[in-house]
């Protein structure tokens, strides 16, 4: 009863051991790219119809393996080509890649004004200014 236990117990922590690697980021390469090449070649698919060169989508996508991109792409070419399809054209932007902080968001000619500004003052600053004002006549 507590061989079957110990074995029970040794099979478990070794099966979560892939999964608490792959949270760590210590995954093996050959079982990553075995993992992310389905997804690479439907993103390689998806660049040949939207349009895109190759090479972009290499850029873009570049946490994926060149090698899945390719190869999607050039079966949705072959697959065009033989069907006579059209590209369609992409109506977002592509995605940001993985760990890649937003940007922030630019300010608009309007808030760069000082009528855009006043709308930021709180009511203590804007009676601060009226007060200045007074001050002087």
């Amino acid at each position: 009863m507590k061989k079957t236990l110990l074995a029970f117990t040794a099979l478990l922590a070794l099966s979560g051991c892939d999964q608490v690697s792959q949270k760590l980021g210590l995954e093996d390469p050959t079982k990553k790219e075995a993992r992310l090449e389905p997804e690479a070649k439907a993103v390689g698919s998806a660049c040949r119809q939207s349009g895109r060169a190759i090479e972009d989508c290499y850029s873009i996508y570049g946490w994926l393996p060149k090698a899945g991109i390719y190869a999607g792409w050039r079966e949705m070419d072959e697959y065009m080509r033989e069907n006579k399809l059209e590209t369609v054209a992409p109506q977002l932007p592509p995605p940001e890649p993985p760990g890649v902080k937003k940007k922030a968001k630019k300010q608009t000619p309007a808030e760069d004004s000082p009528a855009g500004n006043a709308k930021a003052e709180s009511p203590a600053e804007a009676k601060g200014d009226s007060e200045k004002k007074t001050d002087k006549h």
